[in-house]
């Protein structure tokens, strides 16, 4: 199994530009995306996002955030625990918290997912996306799947 972490943001003219535009920011705008659970298979493989077809179908685990109060601030952040067996991924999101205190978070929520299983922690990664609000802004957070087609 492959996977890619990403994140994005952007303002926009509405909520949904605002999305779109932090979608396209973190490389995955031109396609569409297909929430799953939290699922890795053991030994997960971290690439880099490779090219995606426009309107391919993909699977991913996303954070994301919009807002349009200006001075917020808004982050997205997704963990991903990789064990030998298996691996997990958390996604949460926050306004006006501190960014430390949601990667601890998640780190948290990750860690005792792969407890819970059983299965140790090989590897760790956090990704986040924060930003303050100027007038409409999203930011992402995301783990794609990919596929070897």
């Amino acid at each position: 199994m492959k996977i890619a972490i990403v994140s994005g943001k952007d303002e926009g003219p509405t909520k949904l530009n605002a999305f779109d535009n932090a979608l396209s920011d973190a490389g995955i705008g031109d396609v569409n995306l297909i929430k799953v659970s939290s699922m890795l298979a053991g030994n997960a493989e971290i690439v880099k996002l490779p090219e995606l077809s426009p309107g391919a179908m993909v699977n991913c685990v996303l954070a994301e955030i919009t807002s349009d109060v200006s001075g917020e601030v808004i982050t997205a952040t997704v963990a991903v625990a990789i064990g030998e067996k298996l691996g997990c991924v958390v996604e949460t999101t926050g306004r006006n918290k501190n960014p430390d205190e949601i990667i601890s978070e998640a780190k948290e929520m990750v860690t005792y997912m792969m407890d819970r299983r059983g299965e140790e922690i090989k590897n760790l990664i956090v990704e986040t996306s924060t930003t303050t609000v100027r007038k409409t802004a999203s930011v992402i957070s995301c783990v794609v799947y990919i596929t070897d087609e």
